[in-house]
């Protein structure tokens, strides 16, 4: 027995020696899927052939990628088998009188590992013969489409990797022999390498297939950029990418290793888990800080302003160990400060100057004067609105409490962000934790830590991405919300979906609230209006019903937070006539979603119509002559309904109305239901006003017409305020009559609106942004101007004066349908 266990170590020892003799075990461990790793083509072997045209090109593009991914993928799986290298040794010992590990650690360190490699050695000896038979008619889009299949494998991976690393650094410290196999694995470099081997640490190694998830998505991406769309492989790059994409969006939390910092009092290395910008209310004022969040701390910097050439520090204005940290409660939040707010307006103009500056930014690129400084003189202007924005937009509380006295107020935009810091905090504090003070030194060395260890570098805005990365989304994404499994209990449940604009996220749509079941079926559809957006977040709520909870002045939101996902959104993906069905997993629980994508150029097109019965797409003057009536019932029945019971919602015209129910109502109007009264009492407020809006959306020829479309653009943007009056008034009497009475009586009622503005939020220029590129589009000849072609521009250029020209009027003393027909003072030529 004890000659068996010294040939066991002796084997160990060998393995640390770099020797070849346990390669045959290795093999046989493997079974009969290795085989040697041969050389793949090179991107060296395609650097002579002329590109021939763009599809010759586009094929030497996409061999040359996989090619450099191929290398790649031999080194990792070198890595891979490395890691498997010392398992079956370490086995054999743990049955033995002298165990160097547990089966358990030893279990527990090697997770997945096995599986991990036989995935990409059947992936890299299936795509290898592809890439040496290149030409046009070679697909290896399944190959990436199986392999992102089998991602279930890393998120198992990865759920056990902070578990695995602790084991690793355990048994290091416990058993010096694995100390020495954990510092020093050997890893075969590729085969024309003349670097035969390499000495890495264990923990290095098992970072690798983190690392590798996202360089195939990498991967993926250029691929995608060289392959024709008519090609078999788009479609399956493109799910293969998705699938990807939603697996990173959902583990990166989990992923990325932190340096140690400085240790904490039980001895342990304490080490930075998440960090970001927040704002903080202090001292009444906001404040932009950079919050740390470390094993056993939250520490709370700001930057400090240094001479130029000098490193940025951070200096710490607060801390509060784990230990001692509260989550405040509405109960104990009496002496809150009060959040100061700009209002909605100033809010607006900030999107609308940044929207233009953007613009400005694109003809100077495209004008390629090499004036490089006018551009930076841009971006420095368009810094300076977003850091004001990100600063003045966030209104959600976040409020942290020490035990020894001292509060402090975050204010975020949404109740995602808020969400992932509570958990984080909670999570962590679950541990054994024990109280601590800094000395200043300790605090010194930890703030200085700070720069280096930081995972988020710059604050969220378009001025400091790079020009390559993608502008985001603008116009309309239409998202059905099905349905939800996972929950072990009965709860009233309902959805929350979010976008990111402008740097940070808003809440744009809510379903209605499923009550009493583990299996909610919502299968309701929103209208999501996109403002470079590039990310949509569902988080999943159990409603609350106790009313003494209840804070809405203070944007609180005291409905338990079941679970939260979210999804990249994918230009190519969701750019398609056809929906797109998806589904995210958080915490158990997976909620089913379709999504498809209009972008706003498309969006300002207005479909001409020659029908003549119902209401939408009909002319307004054919409507009311058919009616016998000055305002078409649609609009009267929509706006008293309002006003009778959701003129005090919050969110009125602005929240999005479900679509089914919008379009049930649309329905009901085009064919006269009787009970379309019945109907309207018992819908949902928002599905009332989405209806108004979609009414006028859907106007063969906008309500301001398309003709006068022009003249509208030149009176706003007149500077004398008396020639702007004449002007926009003499606009007014030139509308068609049915026209004009329409418009009158949605002016009085979104100045109603507007009157309960503290409690339903919606002020004039909110409602003027809703309702503006409604009423006033441009035609098809003025949409098509060649000076116009990013969505963006269009947002900036038309969306901006549309707002303005409604927001004139809604400002404007009340206008008598009968005085401006009478009145001759103002200025009456042709326009």
């Amino acid at each position: 027995m004890e000659e068996e266990e010294e040939e066991v170590l002796c084997l160990l020892d060998k393995v640390l020696e770099d020797e070849d003799v346990f390669e045959n075990e290795l093999d046989l461990e493997l079974g009969c899927l290795y085989t040697p790793l041969e050389c793949p083509y090179t991107p060296t072997d395609a650097s002579h052939t002329p590109f021939k045209g763009d599809i010759e090109k586009g094929l030497e593009m996409k061999k040359l990628v996989l090619s450099g991914f191929m290398a790649s993928e031999e080194i990792y799986i070198n890595q891979l088998e490395a890691l498997l290298l010392p398992m079956r040794p370490l086995k054999a010992t743990a049955t033995t009188s002298k165990p160097v590990l547990t089966m358990e650690q030893i279990e527990t360190i090697f997770y997945k590992i096995q599986d991990i490699y036989e995935i990409h050695k059947e992936f890299y000896d299936a795509l290898f013969p592809n890439i040496q038979q290149w030409d046009d008619k070679v697909t290896v889009g399944h190959l990436f489409q199986k392999l992102a299949s089998q991602l279930g494998v890393y998120k198992a991976f990865v759920d056990n990797y902070k578990v695995a690393l602790e084991t690793v650094e355990k048994c290091s410290q416990a058993n010096s022999q694995f100390q020495k196999i954990s510092e020093n694995v050997k890893v075969k470099g590729p085969k024309d390498s003349k670097d035969c081997t390499t000495t890495v640490t264990m923990e290095a190694l098992l970072y690798k297939p983190i690392d590798r998830v996202t360089r195939s998505t990498l991967v993926l991406h250029d691929l995608l950029k060289h392959t024709p769309k008519e090609h078999p492989d788009f479609a399956l790059l493109q799910d293969a990418l998705r699938i990807s994409q939603n697996f990173l969006s959902s583990i990166n939390e989990e992923i990325d290793p932190r340096r140690t910092a400085v240790t904490t009092p039980k001895g342990e290395a304490r080490q930075l888990v998440k960090d970001g910008f927040l704002v903080e209310l202090s001292e009444g004022s906001r404040k932009l800080r950079h919050v740390f969040l470390f094993t056993d701390l939250l520490l709370c910097a700001k930057m400090k302003k240094t001479a130029v050439g000098r490193n940025q520090q951070y200096e710490c204005k607060w801390y509060i160990p784990l230990a001692d940290l509260t989550f405040q409660t509405l109960d104990d939040s009496d002496s809150c400060p009060h959040v100061q707010t700009l209002p909605e307006h100033e809010i607006e103009e900030m999107k609308i100057k940044i929207s233009v500056i953007k613009s400005e930014i694109q003809k100077e690129k495209k004008a390629q004067k090499g004036q490089s400084r006018i551009v930076d003189r841009l971006r420095k202007k368009m810094n300076e609105q977003e850091s004001c924005l990100l600063l003045h937009s966030p209104t959600i509380p976040f409020r942290i409490h020490s035990k020894h006295g001292k509060s402090y107020l975050f204010l975020l935009s949404s109740d995602y962000e808020r969400s992932e810091w509570r958990e984080s905090i909670q999570k962590l504090q679950k541990k054994d934790l024990q109280s601590c003070v800094l000395s200043t030194l300790e605090l010194q060395v930890l703030t200085s830590s700070c720069f280096k260890l930081r995972t988020v570098h710059n604050i969220p805005v378009t001025s400091n991405k790079d020009d390559e990365e993608s502008p985001g989304l603008y116009g309309f994404l239409h998202v059905i919300v099905h349905s939800a499994t996972g929950f072990k209990e009965s709860a009233n449940l309902y959805c929350t979906l979010e976008v990111d604009s402008f740097g940070y996220f808003v809440s744009k749509a809510k379903t209605r609230v499923f009550r009493d079941t583990t299996e909610p079926h919502w299968n309701e559809e929103f209208e999501i209006e996109l403002e470079g957006s590039q990310c949509l977040r569902i988080l999943c709520y159990e409603k609350c019903y106790d009313k003494s909870k209840l804070n809405k002045d203070d944007n609180e939101i005291v409905d338990k937070i079941m679970g939260k996902g979210q999804v990249q959104l994918d230009p190519q993906t969701v750019q398609s006539k056809n929906w797109h069905v998806d589904v995210i997993e958080m915490n158990g629980i997976k909620v089913e979603f379709s999504m498809k994508f209009t972008s706003r150029d498309l969006s300002l097109k207005r479909t001409p119509s020659k029908k003549q019965s119902g209401v939408f797409g009909v002319k307004i003057s054919v409507v009311t002559k058919r009616e016998r009536s000055k305002v078409p019932y649609i609009v009267r029945q929509c706006i008293e309904e309002v006003e009778k019971r959701g003129i005090e919602e919050v969110g009125i015209y602005r929240i999005s109305g479900v679509a089914t129910d919008i379009q049930a109502l649309k329905a009901a109007f085009d064919t006269n239901t009787k009970d379309i009264l019945v109907m309207l009492s018992d819908m949902d407020i928002n599905a009332i006003a989405g209806t108004l809006k979609l009414y006028f959306r859907e106007l063969p020829e906008p309500l301001l017409t398309d003709r006068l479309y022009p003249a509208f653009m030149e009176g706003i943007a007149l500077s004398d305020p008396a020639a702007k009056e004449n002007c926009m008034m003499h606009l007014l009497r030139s509308l068609p009559d049915p026209n004009l009475i329409t418009f009158l009586t949605l002016l009085e009622h979104l100045k109603r609106v507007a009157e309960k503005e503290p409690v339903n939020k919606m002020s004039l220029h909110n409602l003027a942004t809703v309702f503006g590129p409604t009423l006033l589009r441009p035609s098809e000849s003025e949409s098509s101007k060649p000076h116009i072609t990013l969505a963006s521009d269009i947002w900036s250029h038309d969306v901006m004066a549309q707002v303005q020209v409604l927001l004139y009027y809604l400002q404007h003393p009340p206008i008598s349908f009968a005085e401006l027909k009478r009145n001759t003072l103002y200025f009456s030529t042709d326009v």
